[in-house]
């Protein structure tokens, strides 16, 4: 997954000539977007290798007995930081390139880049939502209309309830007294 390193990252300007050069200054924006995505992805590789070869590095505290392991780990992680330093240059050319070619473009408001349908519809949106929201309003007062009815008569079917379990409770208490 690694990534060659850009012509131009360790060169001098100008160490390419002819029609590679012209090429490489026609490259189009969408194209170099991709390739800066594609860096990043490798940057992001490099360094979680990084730390996958730092986590299993154990640290120099004197023990003689694993060197070679070490130094060669040690090897590893210098070339894998050397690698991720030519991504960093890399990507800065990048940046820089895709920066140039967008100079002259004037920014677009978002709201634009939106599509409508057309112009006319949104007026008459605009009255729809006020309808709408007029009809939820209407809608919700008669829910609590009917809420607040519907809490008076569990009140009442409360009452009778209670009513009748002192009227059995009555006439339990006068067949108890005749027995």
């Amino acid at each position: 997954m690694s990534t060659p390193p850009l012509a131009g990252a360790g060169m001098p300007p100008g160490a390419f000539s002819g029609p590679q050069a012209q090429a490489a200054r026609e490259v189009n924006t969408a194209s170099l977007c991709r390739i800066g995505q594609e860096t990043v992805q490798d940057i992001v590789f490099r360094t979680m290798e990084i730390f996958q070869l730092l986590r299993n590095m154990q640290l120099p505290n004197g023990v003689t007995y694993h060197t070679g392991t070490y130094q060669d780990r040690l090897a590893k992680l210098q070339e894998h930081l050397r690698q991720l330093s030519i991504l960093f240059r890399k990507l800065r050319l990048v940046y820089d390139k895709c920066n140039e070619n967008c100079a002259g473009l004037d920014p677009v408001p978002i709201e634009q880049l939106i599509p409508y349908v057309e112009d006319d519809g949104s007026k008459h949106d605009d009255c729809g939502v006020a309808s709408q929201l007029r009809f939820a309003g209407e809608e919700r007062r008669e829910i609590m209309e009917v809420n607040k009815k519907l809490k008076q008569k569990n009140q009442q079917l409360k009452q009778i309830m209670d009513q009748l379990r002192n009227l059995i409770w009555d006439i339990n208490a006068m067949l108890a007294m005749r027995n």
